[in-house]
């Protein structure tokens, strides 16, 4: 079989720059250390300024090239000045991943206005606008891939998570609907949802629920194959959907949870 190039080449970033926001831990983190493996430049953003700093540690010991950029995606402003950073320091982002996300763990009378305020500005609305900061800079490249990292439960509902389930399904038709508008431009938009993953926010999940560890870490590892994700399997699914590999694959999710929703 002849491949245009070689394997390498299907998965090689080199010259390209990724946005990672929520890149200070777990996904986010785990992403931009593959993706500069893969030879992009990395810039991430966040607002945890330590945690950023250690994952741009790791990066640059490792060879890469990687900048922070302080970011609540919750603010319009500071979206458009991560983007502007990203531009002047890195060059034209051509990879966006949206990483950032917290979740609440309460039904909808539990849940007060300002948790529900929170849960979606963080995972639906900064996915938005740190898009928004960026899709013109991808549009005068004329390519770009972004992607959404959403949750099984943007394909399901969940117990006591109803502000979460309600971004994360929004987060899968905003990417459809991103898909449309910006595929002509040559942009991708892919929503990827992992299923529990051994991350902090899995275990801030535990300490909310109050439930036992043992028995949180059985039900989270209940799956056909028999463990919890960790943060480097789904940034594997992200590299994936940010290289050529991927270059025909646009508007649609990739459920990444061990068979879980099987």
């Amino acid at each position: 079989m002849n491949f245009p190039g070689n394997l390498h080449h299907l998965l090689d970033l080199s010259g390209q720059t990724a946005l990672v926001s929520g890149g200070a831990s777990g996904i986010g983190a785990a992403s931009a250390r593959l993706l500069a493996l893969a030879g992009a430049r990395i810039v991430l953003a966040d607002v945890d300024a330590e945690g950023m700093s250690d994952t741009a540690a790791r990066i640059i010991a490792g060879g890469g090239w990687c900048h922070t950029v302080p970011t609540d995606v919750r603010d319009m402003e500071a979206c458009e000045a991560a983007a502007r950073f990203c531009l002047e320091s890195s060059g034209t982002p051509s990879i966006l991943v949206n990483s950032a996300g917290l979740i609440v763990r309460q039904d909808s009378l539990e849940l007060s206005e300002e948790a529900w305020d929170l849960a979606l500005d963080v995972c639906l609305k900064g996915a938005w606008l740190l898009s928004r900061a960026v899709l013109p800079h991808m549009i005068t490249a004329g390519k770009g891939s972004i992607v959404h990292i959403g949750s099984g439960w943007s394909l399901k509902g969940g117990p006591r998570a109803v502000s979460y389930c309600a971004a994360k399904g929004g987060l899968l038709n905003m990417t459809r609907a991103m898909a449309i508008d910006h595929g002509p431009q040559g942009i991708r938009v892919n929503c990827l949802c992992p299923g529990d993953t051994d991350t902090p926010l899995l275990w801030s999940e535990q300490q909310q629920l109050g439930q036992p560890l043992a028995e949180f870490r059985a039900e989270a590892s209940h799956r056909p194959l028999g463990r919890m994700g960790t943060a480097d399997d789904i940034a594997r699914a992200v590299l994936f959907l940010c290289s050529p590999m991927a270059s025909w694959i646009s508007g649609t999710h990739l459920l990444v949870d061990g068979g879980g929703l099987a």
